[in-house]
């Protein structure tokens, strides 16, 4: 695999990855679309009517999701368990040339290499109220009994990652949501909406991040019946 880092137009870094000609993120700010799609969308609407929350990130990837959300969780005083799977980590020199800590305070900076020293399939104390799992693994192979308040479906492209983009996917995605849980995710593809709604979303186009004018956000509201 082929893997270069590549600045954006925020400054901040991704990844390109040359067999599927995509970057990690969009190219018009990594760090902005992480914040606006993953923490103000996502986070920040899942803690309204939480105060503990659980997380499941499809996509590791360089960590940009993770430690994004343990500053935010810092910051509201929440507490906070994240559970994020990634097929394909990466190289240890890709990560050493991200340019992500000269964006945060310094008193996270140990925090982010603890994210990426920490074992995969162990579950680790990051700090007091920030505990995290890295799954090294498939989605489709994966299986959990556990269940989360809050989905961060960070995977590649429809058009370049198709078979995580399905209805049998996002149907687990659905079961391991909690009632009234949210998955968020940057594509705002009318078939990834109409795929959502099929296995039961209630999915709403909102405002995405610079450079894209929707994303999308599902929630999990289970009907009652009389």
């Amino acid at each position: 695999m082929i893997r270069i880092v590549k600045k954006t137009l925020d400054n901040s870094n991704t990844i390109f990855f040359e067999e599927l000609n995509e970057t990690y993120h969009s190219l018009n700010g990594a760090l902005d679309e992480s914040l606006h799609v993953y923490i103000r969308k996502g986070f920040n609407e899942a803690i309204k009517i939480k105060n503990t929350i659980h997380v499941f990130e499809v996509g590791f990837g360089t960590g940009l999701n993770t430690i994004l959300t343990l500053i935010e969780a810092h910051k509201k005083n929440i507490y906070c368990t994240y559970h994020s799977i990634e097929a394909f980590p990466l190289e240890e020199n890709l990560i050493a040339q991200l340019n992500y800590k000269s964006f945060f305070n310094a008193k996270y900076h140990q925090a982010f290499e603890k994210i990426h020293q920490t074992k995969w399939n162990e579950c680790t104390k990051i700090s007091d109220t920030f505990y995290l799992n890295k799954i090294h693994s498939s989605l489709e192979s994966h299986q959990s009994t556990l269940t989360f308040d809050l989905i961060y479906f960070d995977a590649f492209a429809p058009d370049k990652q198709p078979e995580l983009w399905t209805e049998a996917i996002f149907k687990k995605m659905f079961e391991l949501l909690n009632e009234n849980g949210i998955l968020v995710t940057y594509s705002a593809k009318g078939e990834v909406r109409r795929t959502m709604q099929r296995v039961g979303f209630t999915v709403e186009r909102t405002g995405g991040p610079k450079g894209k004018r929707e994303m999308l956000q599902a929630k999990k509201i289970l009907s009652i019946t009389l």
